[in-house]
């Protein structure tokens, strides 16, 4: 049956980014209510604005700050009353290798990514049982089944969480509230576009990365259908699965595929080049800014 987005409230973290965004115009433009939630004040209030419909509200604020979890519950209740679709999607990654990074930096990345989105589905659980059918739909992805050696902390935080989303699918499906994850690859989003200039994993590249409309193509059908993951490009969903059989593989496997990853890598370089997002400065590339 398919879902109707009519008045229903969605409550989006990461909003401001290249995902979120996306997600925040098409649930408002089938007429949903988009509660955004984002870091960056700027582009937080330029994305609510420029939203169609009404009844839209944005929190700029920091996740990993525990009392701002608090604020933004308590400003959901008073404006809403109710989520009917909660989707924890902020996240980051660096390219800082492991051996060179901090203790902090290390920590911060897992709260970003796990501990914040876990701390705000739970205070968000009373105000889910408000709805008549309420959804939590994590943004995860292919990293999260998927070592990627580049990046190990974007890789920890997405295991974790995916190991998190199906155990509570498993817990509050009998308690009324659907839980499920979408799984994406490598996305064409700002967050990429850093990472590509900085270095990144070249595995990611195997492939053009895929637009922000098939992720958001992957939560229709979630929200159609809902059931624990779905993945924007299944194929790969297997492939990487697969791999996994035998992990002690990995050494052998990731030599035939770098050469190809790096080739990739180098074209998406380019075509952000000629999108005007990146350009070269000797022999770097850099991000051109607003």
């Amino acid at each position: 049956m398919a879902f109707e987005y009519a008045g229903k409230v969605f409550v989006i973290t990461g909003a401001a980014g290249g995902i979120g965004s996306h997600l925040a115009r098409d649930f408002a433009e089938r007429g949903g209510v988009v509660c955004a939630l984002d870091l960056n004040e700027v582009k937080l209030k330029e994305l609510v604005e420029s939203l169609p419909g009404s009844g839209h509200t944005s929190i700029a604020g920091d996740l990993t700050e525990r009392s701002h979890i608090v604020d933004c519950i308590s400003r959901i209740t008073s404006t809403y009353g109710h989520i009917d679709v909660l989707i924890p999607n902020a996240a980051i990654t660096t390219t800082d290798r492991f051996d060179e990074r901090s203790s902090e930096s290390i920590e911060r990345e897992l709260d970003i990514n796990l501990t914040a989105p876990l701390v705000l589905m739970n205070k968000a659980i009373p105000l889910l049982k408000q709805s008549s059918d309420p959804r939590i739909i994590t943004t995860v992805s292919l990293g999260g089944i998927f070592p990627l050696g580049e990046t190990p902390m974007y890789t920890a935080s997405k295991f974790g969480l995916r190991g998190a989303i199906l155990s509570l699918a498993l817990d509050l499906e009998p308690k009324g509230i659907k839980v499920g994850a979408v799984m994406p690859s490598a996305t064409d989003t700002p967050m990429l576009h850093r990472e590509a200039v900085e270095g990144g994993n070249s595995l990611q590249f195997l492939d053009p990365p895929q637009k922000t409309d098939e992720v958001v193509k992957a939560f229709h059908k979630m929200l159609d259908k809902p059931t624990y993951e779905r993945y924007p490009k299944p194929s790969e969903s297997w492939l990487v699965r697969i791999a996994m059989i035998a992990p002690s593989a990995l050494p052998k496997l990731m030599p035939l595929f770098r050469g190809r990853g790096e080739k990739g890598h180098q074209k998406f370089l380019k075509d952000l080049e000629s999108r005007g997002l990146v350009r070269r400065n000797g022999d770097e590339w850099e991000m051109i800014e607003d």
